[in-house]
């Protein structure tokens, strides 16, 4: 039975209104009153039924709920024979709710839309060399599969024939066409607007960059922040509380009807409902345009960062370093140990590294047999019988390597000029000096400007680069403060310290070799481009790798926890206003009292639904 009438809750809210119109009818035009009192006390028994279930469900869990207040509230009208106090009581609550429901739809909606771009059906190569439609699920890692102009990217791959213009906004949030040839990764979701390519599945189903941005922004929508676990802890006590004053107000007043709107007028729904959905709308803007904000927690922290803290390559430079200056060591064929490096380098994914090999794509290449990475020092590698050391100056005097005086001077320079050093030794004997460069991405400057006017109050650059090199980068863009030559663990430690001073730190990194300090600092952001270890490592995800997207995503967790703030105050106004009204005035009666109510709970849902249109420019 009691799923029955849950089922058909809204023909019962139908039902209610029906006889509430029927007796205000009855009223003024029809018999003058004599159906009022039946169809009042039918709307309200229509009405109460399925809130006293959900009453009586709560209960069995041991809560006191909004609904168990309504129930009693509409019983002890019954009981002192207000039936139109009951009717119109539950009219409201129940119309709330629904009204309730299709406004927080609206705020659904970005993640929706995401949902909705999630490919179902793809071109799978099958044994006879024939493209056939088949879904989304019976495609396997490795599968060959096409796609044609206008269709959807159906997983994470590579190209391995043909070309076109994808538009990645599902997963960047620009809109901007992105050219793709045989090599190019792909994305899920993604969409190929001109050419056919055929691709290899690398990533499928949930694994894809694609289904991880659903399914974190699902559970960003479900986590809870600071002022929501307060909100559920505060009802826990407040709901009891207001069934206690109801409780004395009708034993010192006697006046039950008196008690009973008390029970009414207290109900704290709007205080409920109104953080959650700022949440929801916050992080579905966010979504839309590209910024995964992983919970509201994230959204909490980051509105309070008053410190930020940057890696260099990738973050505030574009990340696609080159070799500006090579010296080579007396005694060296450069030809060759530019072969050793290349060939030792390519066992390299560090940015570093791959500037290198970048640098000299013809070099020729040996295979390396033997390699040991030392973290924030260098790699170490067997190369065509030589044991060849790359990395920087310490990594050199470490491991007992003899750099001469002369040689650590000329390096100074090329530090000095804003260039990162690579050392390299070929059988314990120095033998090159690389110069890189980056370029600093365009218009960081004013975007740290504008951070600054967002409240944020220390900009920092900590880097393993030498330290003339981020001296010069931090002079350039006026940075706060920078220090080079630093570990992992050094970085890890300088956010450490940072916080023990009472400072809220946000670590901004690419994701990949920044991951302790990523997790260590209040909130961690990665310039992560859609990559694995950018979305699982990071707070928030700037998926486009856009350092222009960082002060707006500031904005909007400021707006977002603003609104928040906002709605609680509504939410608590209303109820004391109401309560304040009907104890010490008496210009308020429980309908008026619940319309209003209800009408605070739509007011929030409202309010935060701005957040959904809010600009991020």
């Amino acid at each position: 039975m009691q799923k029955i009438i849950l089922a058909h809750k809204k023909e019962l809210t139908i039902i209610n209104g029906s006889l509430l119109l029927l007796a205000l009818a009855d009223h003024f035009f029809l018999t003058q009153g004599k159906i009022v009192p039946v169809a009042l006390m039918l709307a309200g028994i229509a009405g109460v039924l399925p809130i006293a279930i959900q009453a009586f469900q709560s209960l069995k869990v041991k809560v006191v709920s909004i609904d168990v207040l309504v129930t009693i509230a509409v019983l002890g009208a019954f009981l002192v024979q207000s039936y139109e106090e009951a009717a119109v009581v539950t009219f409201l609550f129940l119309a709330g709710h629904f009204l309730e429901q299709a406004t927080l739809k609206k705020t659904r909606k970005a993640i929706k839309s995401l949902v909705e771009m999630e490919p179902e059906t793809a071109l799978k190569k099958n044994l006879h060399g024939q493209f056939e439609e088949v879904s989304i699920d019976e495609v396997s890692v490795l599968d060959r599969l096409l796609v044609k102009t206008g269709g959807k990217i159906p997983v994470d791959g590579q190209v391995v024939s043909g070309s076109g213009y994808v538009n990645e906004a599902s997963i960047t949030g620009e809109s901007k066409v992105v050219d793709k040839q045989a090599g190019s990764t792909v994305y899920a979701g993604t969409i190929l607007e001109n050419g056919t390519i055929q691709l290899e599945a690398q990533r499928v189903g949930e694994e894809t960059t694609f289904g991880k941005i659903i399914e974190l922004v699902e559970e960003a929508q479900d986590s809870k922040s600071t002022p929501e676990r307060f909100i559920d802890k505060f009802s826990q006590y407040y709901t009891p509380a207001v069934l206690l004053l109801a409780i004395v107000v009708g034993f010192v007043t006697k006046d039950i009807e008196l008690a009973i709107t008390v029970l009414v007028l207290g109900c704290p729904g709007a205080l409920v409902i109104g953080i959650p959905v700022s949440n929801v709308a916050g992080i579905g803007n966010g979504a839309k345009h590209g910024i995964l904000l992983k919970g509201s927690e994230v959204v909490q922290n980051f509105s309070q960062v008053d410190t930020m803290v940057f890696d260099k390559t990738g973050t505030l430079t574009v990340g696609d370093p080159r070799v500006a200056k090579l010296i080579t060591m007396p005694g060296i064929n450069e030809r060759e140990a530019l072969s050793l490096l290349v060939s030792t380098e390519s066992e390299s994914d560090h940015p570093l590294a791959q500037a290198v090999v970048k640098t000299y794509p013809d070099t020729a290449r040996y295979p390396v047999t033997k390699t040991q990475v030392v973290k924030g020092g260098g790699i170490f590698a067997l190369v065509k019988g030589h044991q060849v050391a790359l990395g920087n100056l310490q990594l050199m005097k470490t491991h007992g390597i003899d750099v001469k005086k002369e040689v650590i001077k000329e390096s100074e320079k090329l530090a000095s000029e804003g260039n990162s050093l690579i050392f390299m030794a070929i059988d314990q004997q120095p033998a090159l000096i690389l110069g890189i460069k980056d370029q600093l991405r365009p218009n960081v400057k004013d975007e740290l400007s504008k951070l600054k006017k967002l409240g944020v109050k220390n900009l920092i650059l900590l880097s393993g680069d030498n330290q003339g090199t981020v001296d010069q980068i931090a002079e350039k863009i006026s940075l706060t403060e920078a220090k080079g030559n630093m570990l992992p663990e050094d970085k890890a430690a300088y956010i450490k310290k940072l916080q023990n001073n009472g400072q809220n730190v946000t670590f901004v990194g690419d994701g990949v070799n920044d991951s302790p300090s990523l997790a260590l600092a209040n909130t961690g952001i990665a310039m992560g481009n859609g990559t694995d270890v950018a979305i699982e490592t990071s707070d928030i995800v700037l998926m486009n790798s856009d350092f222009s997207r960082l002060a707006p995503t500031l904005k909007l967790a400021k707006a977002t926890s603003h609104n928040m703030l906002q709605n609680i105050i509504i939410a608590v106004g209303v109820v004391f206003v109401l309560l304040g009204s009907l104890l010490f005035s008496d210009w308020i009666n429980m309908g008026i009292g619940m319309f209003v109510h209800e009408a605070s709970i739509i007011v929030v849902v409202l309010n935060a639904i701005r957040l959904l249109n809010y600009r991020l420019a």
